[in-house]
């Protein structure tokens, strides 16, 4: 046994190889809260580090320019039956190596709406946006403020645009964003931009979140050890047909799902035809739900039907018809404590 747990140690700590594992280890450990505990193994300058070169890398990969078209289904000139009766969301299930997780497809892109929550003071679950909003599915959009792990969901991380208009700017002195969302004629934009460009753009559904993983057709991500460690997942991608793609990964459950790294997510997404593509909150925000509020996936939050968020992306029949006030209007920074319920 002795023997063992030196040739073990030998090979953990000293060989490429099992530097390769230790080192993805540490990045499934980074992405929960309790990220000093990868300081065990890749010590704290090695996490710091670690970090560093993560966000490095993440702003390098939302910088190439996007110019990836797509053909909405009103821009088809002849409509077959199939196309007429094609649903607007379909789900299947997809499984890798240590994960399982689920696929939305959302035909028209245009049908997509980002909805915030109801009350101020705390986030909304998702399937309570479904239900309240009469959405035919829904999932988790961007990130929010976390304290300790255990926040309210109600502060949200960068901006938040729904219809063309800021709910939410928490850029302070920056004048720039990673973003992931949608222009007024259901154009998936994802990558590096200003408020100003956003605008330029005809912006209508976003939040900030990242990184990009896909752009013009490409993956960004080389391999297993750059995808930013194994967790639940959530990614938006468009297909050149304009189809929208959630992926839904779950995961921190042995004997179900682990999860996934940003590599496995990239190459699914590049199976399916995106064109591009870009990371959405994840970890226990990950939440799927169809029509009514049921869940679709399970989510790794403690709390039945995922965590308080602050924003979804919902799909509607009518998205326009919806009513979806700010409720953020007239709060400073003062108003919000991401702490208190």
């Amino acid at each position: 046994m002795v023997i063992l747990a030196l040739a073990f140690a030998v090979w953990f700590f000293v060989t490429p190889s099992g530097t390769s594992v230790r080192y993805r280890l540490a990045d499934a450990i980074i992405t929960t809260q309790h990220r000093d505990y990868a300081k065990y193994l890749i010590g704290k300058e090695g996490l710091e580090a670690r970090v560093a070169a993560y966000a490095e890398q993440f702003k390098d990969m939302g910088e190439e320019k996007d110019t990836h078209e797509i053909a909405l289904p009103a821009d088809a000139p002849h409509e077959d039956e199939t196309t007429a009766s094609e649903p607007l969301t379909s789900i299947e299930e997809v499984d890798g190596k240590g994960y399982h997780g689920y696929l939305l497809t959302v035909s028209d892109p245009t049908k997509i709406r980002l909805v915030v929550p109801e009350k101020a003071g705390k986030g909304e679950k998702v399937p309570s946006m479904v239900k309240r909003t009469g959405a035919i599915a829904g999932v988790n959009a961007g990130g929010f403020a976390d304290p300790n792990w255990q926040g309210n969901g109600f502060q949200p991380i960068g901006l938040v645009i729904t219809q063309g208009k800021i709910y939410y700017n928490g850029l302070g002195k920056n004048s720039s964003t990673q973003i992931v969302g949608l222009d007024n004629n259901g154009k998936m934009i994802a990558g590096h931009y200003s408020i100003k460009e956003l605008m330029d753009l005809g912006i209508s559904e976003a939040v900030s979140f990242e990184p990009r993983i896909i752009v013009n057709g490409k993956g960004l991500i080389k391999n297993h050890a750059n995808g930013w460690g194994i967790a639940p997942r959530t990614v938006m991608g468009q297909r050149a047909d304009g189809k929208i793609l959630f992926l839904i990964i779950d995961g921190r459950q042995i004997g179900y799902s682990i999860g996934a790294d940003l590599y496995d997510c990239q190459q699914i997404m590049l199976e399916h035809g995106a064109v591009i593509a870009a990371n959405l909150d994840g970890g226990s925000s990950t939440v799927l739900v169809k029509e009514g509020g049921e869940l679709v996936n399970k989510p790794s939050s403690k709390g039945e039907g995922g965590r308080y968020l602050p924003t979804a992306f919902l799909v509607f029949n009518d998205p326009a018809s919806v009513d979806v006030p700010n409720v953020w209007a007239g709060l400073t920074s003062k108003d919000i404590d991401p702490s208190k319920w």
